[in-house]
């Protein structure tokens, strides 16, 4: 018997990006009906799917080995009154079902009786005999072992362990994992949603739950109205999925200019040396004070010289907007900048106070579902691998092909980082280049993108020196690109 199951769940179950399915239903090989996929068309599409390697099972493993512990646990599995709300539920549903098929086999027993009745006493009738017939065998055959739907059975294991969650309007999707609150699965999940403290005194994250249950996760200083509780308001930093399924109601960003400017006050978490002349700088924000912004988009950093004023510097982030608190920056060896100079010196330790203003730029991913391809040249490497990061989360692109242009004779300082996503992924490819020549490399860069994706309707995402991205924007337009999927930041 076949089961629906949504685009999303149906991802999970087979273990592939859900970009790929969407693709598959724009070019008709996979069929949907009111959003939702069966699980025979799922199979038909993918009779080979290796169940084990979807994660699930997994992580079933890892959670019966005590070695993992506490951590393992709680990323993997909810509370357990989120655990036991979920089998109530679950319960619950099939409880519904088995009376329903009593109720139905109850109704084909008092046919078959009433057949019988019908015919006693009188002359042997064919037809009625056929009918007897083709009761008492329907009856067989739904009382008989079915095969095992092995998609169901995992969706029902989903269902118990990850909530699925969609947002309205937007009908964005976003699924609960061990015991992560509702904003947080959110923004790890890519969405744009708007909030402030985090921490349930702010009231910024107010949601309402149109469909499902949540339960409280922490205690929240905000004070919701008595309004606002009878027509399901609740805090997203404080809430996490109660039910398997949750609908809830809010306005998203669309894009930066729904992003506010902020000036917080964060901490050095690390310097780590990544090259001669490149370092990584880790900051911390406060816990009651995240920064919001988008992937792609860039801040204002300034800290404390002495003898002089505060002189601020704009650095593109380098981490994901789901990791608020957590701000990665690449600072170059530079002796005009105040930061860098502070940075090399070895004066900005851990503790020191950094100011962020921010954020700014408009170079943010855009709405679709083509395949993504990045080219970067230096530290244009920043925002390119937050945007990556970013669409890894959103888990809703086919493909992701990145292009590394290095003039620099630090080079590649972060190769690594691009060989463990070719590793993780299978829809992720990249290729690292080495020139003197800014336009020379651009033009390198080009060709291979010709020689590899030209074929494909992709979105690009340019950032590096102005004749970096000049090159490359001339020779993808003349190419036949069109302007609409060409995004680009000057650096």
């Amino acid at each position: 018997m076949s089961h629906q199951v949504s685009v999303w769940r149906a991802a999970q179950l087979v273990g592939v990006a859900r970009g790929v399915l969407q693709q598959q239903v724009r070019d008709g090989s996979l069929l949907i009906n009111d959003g939702m996929v069966s699980t025979e068309t799922l199979l038909a599409l993918y009779p080979s799917a290796k169940f084990e390697e979807s994660g699930l099972l997994e992580r079933v493993a890892q959670i019966r080995d005590e070695a993992f512990g506490k951590r393992v646990r709680e990323r993997l599995l909810p509370s357990q009154e989120v655990l036991a709300q979920r089998l109530f539920a679950q319960s619950q549903e099939l409880g519904d079902v088995r009376r329903h098929l009593q109720r139905y086999h109850e109704l084909v027993i008092a046919l078959q009786k009433a057949i019988r009745e019908q015919q006693a006493g009188r002359p042997l009738d064919v037809a009625w005999q056929a009918l007897e017939r083709q009761v008492t065998r329907g009856l067989a055959t739904v009382l008989a072992t079915d095969a095992v739907d092995l998609l169901e059975v995992m969706d029902d294991m989903l269902k118990i362990m990850t909530a699925q969650v969609t947002v309205h309007p937007s009908g964005h999707q976003f699924v609960v994992e061990g015991h992560s609150n509702l904003l947080q699965s959110g923004l790890h999940a890519g969405l744009k949603f708007n909030y402030g403290c985090g921490n349930g005194s702010c009231g910024m994250c107010k949601v309402r739950v149109i469909s499902g249950d949540v339960v409280k996760t922490q205690h929240f200083d905000y004070a919701l109205s008595e309004t606002e509780k009878s027509q399901g308001y609740t805090l997203m930093c404080c809430h996490t999925a109660a039910s398997s399924e949750l609908i809830l109601e809010m306005l998203e960003a669309v894009g930066p200019q729904d992003i506010p400017e902020q000036e917080i006050v964060a901490k050095v978490r690390a310097v780590t040396v990544l090259a001669p002349d490149t370092c990584l700088l880790q900051l911390q924000t406060p816990r009651t004070h995240r920064l919001r912004f988008l992937a792609g988009q860039a801040v204002s950093l300034g800290c404390a010289v002495p003898g002089q004023a505060d002189a601020h510097t704009t650095y593109s982030i380098a981490s994901c907007p789901c990791d608020d608190r957590n701000l990665l920056f690449f600072v170059a060896r530079d002796d005009a900048d105040p930061l860098a100079c502070q940075v090399f010196s070895g004066n900005l330790v851990t503790g020191s106070p950094v100011t962020v203003r921010g954020p700014g730029g408009v170079f943010v991913l855009s709405e679709g579902h083509r395949p993504l391809v990045f080219a970067a040249c230096d530290l244009g490497f920043a925002p390119v691998k937050s945007l990556i990061e970013h669409a890894l989360a959103l888990d809703a692109v086919p493909s992701l092909s990145l292009f590394w242009l290095a003039m620099r004779a630090d080079g590649h300082f972060q190769s690594n980082q691009c060989r463990a996503w070719s590793e993780a992924l299978d829809n992720f490819e990249y290729e690292l280049v080495t020139s003197t020549d800014v336009i020379a490399g651009a033009k390198q860069i080009a060709l291979a993108m010709r020689a590899d994706l030209f074929d494909i309707n992709c979105d690009f995402y340019l950032s590096g020196p102005a004749e970096f991205v000049n090159t490359l924007t001339e020779d993808l337009r003349a190419a036949g690109v069109p302007s609409a999927q060409l995004f680009s930041q000057v650096m």
